[in-house]
């Protein structure tokens, strides 16, 4: 196969009925444009059908690899298809939230950038979302800019990723679940590198599968916890007080 120049990472958990549908859509996008990919499935810990069904879509696609774990946990299923990646630039896509418009723009803009995010905060974004939806992740934002002072809209969703220098930030990455890309955007924002932060168009392809509200708590407290993390890790950096 050719070096890919692209290496497509998207963590699947229970798609059994929503996985194959997508992928062929999203292959077929791909098809389209010319570039050399390769295609990460990374599958962590479902229990319906989707290890078997995902085993069977990437023996019938040459461009597709399937990446197993036993445990549940979209950052770790994220961190293992990043260490995993064969091209110099790594895209992360959500099976049900993707875009190779995104994946085109992202590509040219690496040459210049380090990290490419597509915020649902940035001017002219579309976002096609509920209030709600669009409420919690404006809330997200604010307090992301409060307990870590960040100058990014926008942790979650498309992004895109110089791999070399992405690699050594997975690593230190302690954060699991939900929180995990967030940590990841944070601490290359705060090891300097070049980040640029792109419109885009959000359209929800089903429902949210579950309950937000539910998740904010723990989503507060892991922030706090991460934030802690960051003190510790600059108080310990040379010449700090």
């Amino acid at each position: 196969m050719t070096q890919p120049v692209a290496s497509i990472i998207i963590p699947i958990h229970n798609e059994e009925s929503f996985l194959a549908g997508a992928l062929a859509e999203l292959q077929a996008g791909l098809a389209e444009t010319g570039v050399a990919y390769e295609l990460l499935l990374c599958e962590n810990g479902s229990t319906d059908k989707t290890r078997e069904l995902a085993f069977s879509l990437a023996e019938e696609e040459p461009h597709t690899r399937l990446l197993t774990s036993d445990l549940p946990d979209y950052g770790g299923a994220m961190k293992m298809g990043v260490l995993a990646a064969n091209g110099p630039h790594i895209i992360v896509f959500d099976i049900d939230y993707s875009s190779v418009d995104f994946m085109n723009e992202a590509l040219a803009l690496l040459e210049d950038y380090d990290v490419v995010l597509a915020s649902k905060l940035a001017p002219d974004t579309e976002d096609k979302r509920g209030l709600a939806r669009q409420t919690i992740t404006r809330g997200f934002s604010l307090v992301l800019k409060i307990l870590f002072n960040t100058k990014l809209s926008d942790t979650h969703g498309m992004k895109a990723f110089r791999r070399k220098k992405i690699e050594p930030l997975v690593l230190q990455s302690r954060m699991s679940k939900d929180l995990f890309d967030t940590e990841l955007i944070l601490r290359a924002e705060r090891n300097g590198l070049r980040i640029k932060e792109i419109p885009v168009v959000i359209e929800e392809k089903r429902a949210a599968r579950s309950s937000i509200l539910k998740r904010i708590p723990r989503t507060v407290f892991g922030l706090l916890r991460l934030r802690y993390y960051f003190t510790i890790e600059s108080r310990r950096k040379p010449g700090s007080a």
